[in-house]
Order: structure tokens, then sequence, then C-alpha cells
């Protein structure tokens, strides 16, 4: 790793601590010798489930995000808990969100999903072998979720209308476009 543009930590001040995120105020010293603020958002980490039927539909939800003001169809995904490994987090927020438990489920990819601000990772995964589960896992208190299953054809119309409008999503729609083609 080249340290020629590190920036060295002279203060931290952390301004609010959430449920899912936590907000801090860096000054740093630049590898100029001058000094600036950062403000930096902390996430423990996420991951996304590609998840595909035996019949070739992309699994997704439709979910309300209130950051947009607008309900948009993602992904499966969430946080990680303290301590939880993402293989383990994918199983369980698949079934929460979907009652689909994976016979297989392999990592794709991971990368940082705002790096000019945040430190959140997502760790991609690909789910084969969906089994629908009768007692499926209660997902979170303030989640409601429509389970929506889409050919890639269709996914693409919902790319072009927004109806699919962030990174993860549109990254699955287009590795499995590659991964096929």
């Amino acid at each position: 790793m080249s340290k020629k543009f590190e920036e060295k930590t002279i203060n931290t001040e952390t301004i609010y601590e959430g449920k899912v995120i936590d907000v801090k105020i860096d000054d740093v010293e630049l590898p100029n010798g001058q000094t600036s603020k950062r403000e930096l958002v902390e996430h423990p980490g996420a991951v996304a489930i590609i998840a595909v039927t035996e019949a070739d539909k992309i699994v997704m939800v439709e979910q309300y995000r209130k950051a947009l003001e607008k309900s948009i169809i993602e992904i499966p995904a969430g946080k990680l808990e303290s301590g939880e490994q993402p293989e383990v987090t994918a199983r369980r927020e698949l079934e929460e969100e979907t009652g689909y438990q994976a016979e297989s489920l392999d990592f794709v990819v991971s990368y940082y999903t705002s790096p000019g601000f945040a430190n959140e990772i997502i760790y991609v995964f690909e789910a084969r072998g969906l089994n629908e589960v009768e007692n499926k896992l209660d997902g979170d208190d303030d989640e409601f979720v429509e389970l929506i299953e889409v050919s890639i054809e269709e996914a693409l119309e919902l790319i072009r209308s927004q109806r699919i409008h962030d990174a993860k999503t549109i990254h699955a729609i287009y590795y499995l476009m590659q991964k096929e083609g």
C-alpha cells in the first residue's frame, strides 16, 4: 500500500452514534503538511445476495427507501451484525427477506459503497438451489418488503425506468449478464 497520500488523524470527534451508522469529524494532516477536516460515516458493513431460481428468475424485493423518498426494487441485502461472518449474514438475510434458503452460496466480490465519506463495505454472494422454507425467519420490525422475481430482460427494463436504481442491484444484473453471455 502506498503511503504517499496518507492523511494523519490529529483529532476525532464523534458527533452521532446511531442504530445503523456513526458520524464523526476527523482533523487530518495532509501529505503537504496542511490540515483539513473529514466528515466520515462509519458503518459495520453489509451483504447483498444475487439469488437466482431454477427458472432463471432473479429474486428481488421492493421496499420504500426514506433517503430517496420512493420505493425501489433491489436484490436482498442487509447489515452485518457484530461479530457475524458475511456468509452467515447473507444466509440470514436471504431467508428473512425472501423466505428462501440456498443450497449453494458463493462469494462474488466485495466493494466500498462510497469511499469518499463512508467505510461501508458490501459483500456480494450468488445464491443458487433455492428452497422455500416453511417457517421463515422474521425480519426487522421496521422493514416492509414485497417479493418480486424477474428475468434479466425485465430487470433491464426496471433499470431503464429507474425502478431499479441502486448500485448493488445494477451490478448484480450486469454480473449475471456477463456470466451468462
